[in-house]
């Protein structure tokens, strides 16, 4: 039986499940919306860009309020964050967004480490700024990812960006942590490489960049936490990028939180990225399963271009 199958009739029977028991930890019940072929489904598995990976439409963002290598995910816990990271799994979530920042390698083994390896996709990010993590030193990239390897308990990692760039000239400046980024792509130590963006002018350097392969980008309706107050001017740039084949993931759909109890601006930022083909896949920082239930529901809801 084929992965997406498998895939299909697991979510077929936690659904059936659901409905005959009343919502199972908070579970959504609204299949109907997801069986019908005129909406999105949040956990179907997309192309992002022309990298080879496939992504779940929802993704787990595991940053939220991120730093010195914690969030509000790793305050959690050992036992409730990767009970978190599996339960996702399990709903149907292949795509899980890291960074050494964060500090959320150490927990994927533990949620994610028996099941097959190829059934899901690893993003993570390298800290080349001042600050941000606790040591000063910044080895270079070929470092740093071998770290990752051994603490995320992987051969392969599929996706390593540069985080946080805001200088239009990124490209030029991290030049020797790309080139070192695409010997590991070569040598197959990492299946593709980009960039995580918090500026305007940094995102539009993506467009014409030659060595990004997926980009992590800020977007919503409201211009929330975003590189740029206008969500046109930055959709603009985003539609460059992916007609240029690259992938893109979408970042602050709920502008962090911002309009986490507004259900009209969930809504409308939600079908702005996905009527207007914005992003392939979208990670949010859930904190609970009833968040990520409470987003894939309103996926569901958006009726397709």
């Amino acid at each position: 039986m084929s992965l997406a199958r498998r895939d299909l009739l697991r979510r077929t029977l936690i659904g059936a499940g659901a409905v005959a028991t009343g919502a199972c930890r908070g579970a959504d019940t609204s299949l109907a919306a997801e069986a019908d072929a005129g909406t999105y489904d949040p956990y179907e598995r997309v192309d992002l860009g022309r990298t080879g990976l496939k992504v779940s439409r929802v993704g787990f963002g595991t940053g939220m309020r991120g730093g010195n290598r914690q969030s509000n995910q790793t305050r959690l816990g050992k036992k409730g964050f990767e009970t978190l990271l599996r339960e996702s799994y399990d709903r149907g979530v292949r795509y899980f967004d890291l960074a050494d920042m964060y500090g959320t390698h150490p927990f994927i083994p533990g949620a994610l480490g028996k099941l097959p390896r190829d059934s899901y996709v690893l993003l993570t990010k390298i800290w080349v700024r001042k600050g941000g993590i606790p040591e000063p030193e910044r080895p270079d990239a070929d470092v740093v990812v071998e770290r990752f390897r051994k603490e995320l308990q992987t051969d392969v990692i599929d996706l390593v960006l540069i985080h946080c760039m805001t200088d239009a000239d990124w490209n030029v400046k991290q030049r020797k942590q790309m080139d070192i980024l695409a010997d590991l792509k070569a040598k197959g130590v990492i299946r593709a490489h980009g960039v995580s963006i918090h500026s305007l002018p940094a995102l539009e350097a993506c467009a014409t960049e030659p060595w990004v392969d997926s980009v992590n980008a800020r977007i919503n309706a409201y211009g929330a936490k975003m590189d740029d107050r206008d969500p046109e001017k930055v959709a603009a740039v985003l539609a460059r990028i992916r007609a240029a084949g690259k992938g893109v993931v979408g970042m602050k759909l709920v502008g962090e939180g911002t309009f986490r109890d507004d259900e009209e601006k969930k809504n409308k930022s939600i079908e702005f990225v996905l009527r207007r083909g914005l992003a392939d896949t979208m990670a949010v920082g859930y904190e609970n399963l009833a968040e990520l239930d409470d987003f894939a529901r309103r996926v569901r809801q958006v009726k397709r271009a």
